[in-house]
């Protein structure tokens, strides 16, 4: 029968990245996937997914794909939850800027109580996405579904709103602040498959990190040709 106790921190950390592999990538989840974006080795994984599937949280077999247990994927919720309100809540209130709170809110989303994050939520007015664009699970254990796409996926001059920024490197971060690049933006594909705002131009390989909902509104014709200054 497996194991009823709460999850550790480890466990909530390996829950989160195997959820965050797979909420925007259709690819199966593998151990080299999880080894990598966390920086350990395989081996480290390999403990770790037996001691998840132990718990009833994931199903896994040898060179297989590592998949959430319906149980898993709402224990991955309620961890997602908490950091992406803590996030909400270190740039609404703290201050911090976009790039800054995701270290943050890993330390503490271990140690902040299920009641406190109930009134915190209450506190920000029950938001639904995170400063990042991205879907804040709700209390019920569900996930807003997003028909958002790549901004790479873009024909090029086709108008768009941005839904989501991947959060993943810090300095990306900061190159899409500079052009202007957040939840809500009017953006354009531009020749050579970079990314044009109001506010100036990214280079093609920086439209992986965006999400965006295609547009018909024509509101996008208004970005300005000269604002083609790289960042």
């Amino acid at each position: 029968m497996p194991e009823t106790t709460s999850p550790t921190a480890a466990e909530e950390d390996y829950l989160k990245t195997i959820f965050a592999l797979s909420e925007w990538a259709s690819a199966p989840v593998t151990s080299s996937d999880v080894a990598a974006e966390l920086g350990v080795a395989n081996s480290s994984v390999t403990l770790m997914v037996r001691k998840l599937v132990a718990r009833g949280w994931v199903s896994h077999k040898k060179y297989s794909p590592i998949v959430f247990t319906d149980e898993g994927y709402q224990v991955a919720l309620g961890v997602v939850r908490r950091h992406r309100l803590l996030e909400t809540f270190l740039v609404r209130e703290l201050g911090y800027s976009w790039e800054e709170v995701h270290d943050e809110a890993d330390a503490l989303e271990h140690a902040v109580s299920d009641l406190f994050i109930e009134r915190l939520d209450a506190l920000l007015g029950h938001p639904t996405e995170d400063p990042h664009g991205d879907r804040i699970p709700s209390a019920a254990g569900t996930l807003r579904a997003s028909s958002a796409i790549r901004a790479s996926l873009l024909d090029e001059g086709h108008p768009a709103v941005v839904e989501r920024v991947s959060d993943a490197n810090q300095s990306t971060l900061l190159t899409l602040s500079r052009a202007g690049i957040a939840p809500g933006a009017h953006v354009v594909v531009a020749p050579g498959r970079s990314l044009q705002t109001e506010s100036g131009t990214v280079a093609a390989g920086v439209t992986e990190d965006v999400w965006v909902r295609p547009s018909e509104h024509e509101g996008c014709q208004a970005l300005s040709p000269a604002a083609d200054e790289s960042v």
